[in-house]
């Protein structure tokens, strides 16, 4: 089995005094810029697949990776990763098929650093995840099976960045 890539992106800075409802919230001026950035850090990437929260930040956040360099014709907005607990992540990417060999998970806290935290062995790394998941973090997972398999410590965190614009 190929080894494979899980991506775990938190959104970009939202702004917050925009009388919008939180699914509907947008990037901040800051979090354009670390999107941007963002993208220059997944441009290193062949993604397969994004699976994106319809969060208008997530959105946008994607948005904004494109334009710094990251590119993936099988972008999936989905409305399971806003508010959803990890489990729900886990059974969404447990439906990709084999041949996918990177993917990249677009959402929101506390779910993407529970998510990690309970994807990963304990490390160094998880340890700064578990002490904060900044806005635009990035965490980079490494993976040896089948999707459908993906279950609780069966990962290894590699990296863990915080792209800034």
């Amino acid at each position: 089995m190929a080894s494979k890539t899980l991506l775990v992106l938190r959104h970009a800075k939202s702004a917050w005094d925009t009388g919008e409802v939180d699914l509907r919230r947008p990037l901040a001026e800051r979090g354009m810029r670390d999107g941007v950035a963002a993208g220059e850090a997944l441009a290193d990437y062949d993604i397969d697949v994004v699976l994106c929260s319809e969060a208008t930040r997530a959105r946008q956040t994607w948005e904004r990776a494109v334009v710094g360099g990251a590119a993936c014709e099988d972008v999936r907005y989905t409305d399971t990763i806003y508010g959803a607990w990890p489990a729900d992540v886990v059974d969404l990417i447990r439906e990709l098929p084999d041949d996918v060999v990177t993917v990249l998970v677009i959402g929101h806290e506390p779910t993407m650093s529970e998510l990690v935290l309970e994807l990963a062995e304990p490390s160094d790394l998880t340890d700064r995840i578990a002490e904060k998941y900044p806005t635009a973090g990035l965490a980079v997972l490494g993976y040896d099976g089948a999707w459908h398999d993906l279950d609780e410590g069966a990962a290894t965190l590699d990296r863990f960045l915080v792209p800034r614009g």
